[in-house]
């Protein structure tokens, strides 16, 4: 029986990259769409104060992502390869090894967290006034941090190689499970924002059993063995370096919001830290699909790179560009003309949808171009290009945002807050052409080479 991953070299790129990236799209809007709805549910069940006391506790679930996905990301690069050179065994190690570190990163994640939970919060610019919700929520989602870390990271494993809908399963069923259990612990059991963190940990727990399943059942190319599960030094040393990139993206993130918090706090109050709540969900509603597209176009690139099959690598990330341009552009005009509408869905409350009404608009003023930025920082990884990757995912954060973070709310107030995020995106955007180019060889193709591959 042909492998799952023999067909990441030889079927269509169309054809291929439709088959990976439309369950990866799928799953992904999923898990964007049970975020937006605990964000309805904690909306209109606790108030606009439960918003805010959950977007506080941001930075540490970004810090958690950016560590998952970093031993995630690196380890679906290097199996990729791997499986592409045909080097099974040395995939199966890698595969052991992602496991290992996923569960330091677990145990390590919750012990720490309970421990500082206060000064945890009092860091990220948790008021008085939001504390003791944060606290409730916080102290008990903390325990599902290893099931969140396992799932979000293997994930990667399954999507490397190339079997997307179970990935795609994975983000729905996790995202049906939340929408289903958080209703029932809030307001069937009368458990308010703790009935939030439980729905949350219940589904992550059962989830991450479904994942173990699909590896003991022997539904993958990769095997789940105990001889593979142990710590390599020169395997996690590079997949830690090509996943440094996704690491450094979601944990400037985390210090961004930070920042962003404090800033809002003192500009604008609990109300401004309740509508980043909110635009962080519209935000994310509208990304999932370009992170669909990067996930997808990933194992194509890296097996077919593996098995230097350049012309295919082109393809598929020139195609993966477009169509990830078309979806950012479709999600900036809906935000430019429905900014209101968009609120409504969580919040009755017209301060809040005022205030978010003009942040939606300045926050996504440049966002048809984050579609170019996101596949291209993936497209690095996929080749190994750690330096280029990693140069990409600070830019957006850390030489740009957070420096505009700074200087720009003393200046203009409030408003100077959301400006940020735009001016961070022009500047990334420039960037990020500016690398394409210096790797063109890669990136475009002329219209008879695109014929060939065709044929």
């Amino acid at each position: 029986m042909k492998q799952q991953s023999e067909r990441l070299g030889v079927d269509p790129i169309g054809k291929l990259l439709a088959d990976l990236t439309i369950p990866a799209t799928v799953g992904m809007l999923a898990m964007a769409l049970h975020s937006v709805i605990d964000a309805i549910y904690i909306g209109r069940g606790v108030g606009a104060l439960g918003v805010a006391a959950v977007a506080i506790t941001f930075p540490l679930s970004m810090l958690v992502m950016a560590i998952s996905g970093a031993i995630g990301i690196g380890g679906a690069s290097f199996i990729s390869r791997e499986l592409g050179a045909g080097r099974i065994s040395v995939a199966n190690q890698a595969f052991g090894n992602v496991l290992v570190m996923i569960l330091i990163v677990g145990i390590t994640g919750i012990f720490l967290g309970l421990t500082y939970l206060t000064q945890l919060l009092k860091l990220f610019a948790a008021s008085d006034t939001i504390m003791p919700l944060s606290r409730e929520y916080l102290g008990i989602i903390l325990y599902g941090t290893i099931f969140f870390s396992f799932s979000f990271a293997v994930n990667n494993i399954v999507r490397a190689e190339g079997n997307a809908k179970v990935a795609m399963a994975t983000m729905i069923i996790s995202s049906l499970l939340n929408i289903i259990f958080t209703p029932i612990f809030m307001f069937a059991m009368n458990l308010g924002m703790s009935g939030a963190a439980y729905g949350t940990i219940v589904a992550q727990g059962l989830t991450s059993l479904y994942l173990l399943y699909y590896f003991l059942a022997g539904r993958s190319t990769l095997s789940l063995k105990l001889k593979y599960i142990r710590l390599n030094l020169d395997m996690t040393k590079e997949i830690l370096t090509v996943g440094a990139s996704s690491f450094v993206r979601q944990g400037a993130a985390s210090i961004m919001l930070v920042i962003a918090n404090h800033m809002l706090v003192f500009h604008g109050g609990d109300m401004a830290i309740a509508v980043l709540g909110i635009v962080h969900r519209v935000m994310m509603f509208t990304l999932m699909p370009i992170m669909g597209i990067v996930q997808g176009v990933m194992p194509i690139v890296g097996f077919n790179f593996g098995a230097q099959k350049k012309m295919r690598v082109r393809e598929s990330i020139v195609l993966s560009m477009k169509v990830a341009t078309l979806i950012a552009t479709a999600g900036f005009l809906t935000v430019m003309l429905f900014p209101a509408l968009l609120f409504k869905i969580f919040t009755d409350d017209p301060v809040l949808i005022e205030m978010g009404r003009t942040a939606l608009r300045i926050m996504f003023a440049m966002a048809f171009t984050v579609g170019m930025q996101l596949v291209a920082g993936g497209v690095f990884q996929a080749l190994g290009k750690a330096k280029e990757a990693f140069i990409l995912s600070m830019a957006r954060q850390i030489l740009f945002l957070i420096p505009l973070l700074f200087l720009l709310p003393p200046l203009l107030g409030l408003n100077g807050v959301w400006l940020a995020f735009p001016l961070a995106d022009l500047f990334s955007f420039a960037l990020t052409l500016w690398l394409i180019y210096h790797y063109k060889d890669y990136f475009f193709l002329d219209s008879e080479k695109i014929l060939a591959v065709s044929k």
